[in-house]
C-alpha cells in the first residue's frame, strides 16, 4: 500500500539521510515522499527521487509537516536530527515529534530505526 514519508534532516545529518535514501530507492519510490525544502532538494537532486518540497525548517517546513500529521496526511516521518546541536526552531522540531507520537504513525530518527520502519513497507 502507498504511503506518504516525509523526509526531514538538520544539517549536520543531511548527507546521512541522502546515502540512507540512495540505498532504499527501489522501495521509496513506490511511496509519495515530501520534505522540508533543503533536504527534499538535495535528496532529489542527488538520487532523482520526486520529493515534494515544503519550507525549509527554520521558516516554517517543519509546521507544515506538523500540520500534515495532524490532518492524517503523513503516514511515516523519517527525521534525522542531531540531539547535540541547537537550533533556533527547535519548538518546531519539538512540536513536530510531539505530533508523529500523538499521531501514532512510525518515526524514525536514525538510519537503524530507518531501516526497521522501511522494512515493515515491503
Amino acid at each position: 500500500m502507498k504511503k506518504t514519508i516525509a523526509l526531514i534532516a538538520h544539517d549536520h545529518c543531511k548527507e546521512d539521510l541522502v546515502t540512507w535514501a540512495q540505498n532504499h530507492m527501489e522501495i521509496l519510490k513506490q511511496h509519495d515522499l515530501c520534505g522540508t525544502r533543503t533536504t527534499a532538494t538535495k535528496i532529489s537532486e542527488e538520487t532523482g527521487l520526486d520529493v515534494f518540497a515544503f519550507l525549509s525548517g527554520p521558516k516554517g517546513g517543519d509546521q507544515q509537516i506538523g500540520a500534515k500529521i495532524a490532518e492524517g496526511k503523513i503516514d511515516v516521518l523519517i527525521f534525522f536530527w542531531d540531539p547535540l546541536a541547537s537550533m533556533p526552531h527547535d519548538p518546531d522540531v519539538k512540536a513536530l515529534l510531539r505530533l508523529s507520537v500523538l499521531a501514532n504513525i512510525p518515526t524514525a530518527s536514525n538510519p537503524a530505526t530507518a531501516n526497521l520502519v522501511l522494512n515493515f513497507l515491503k
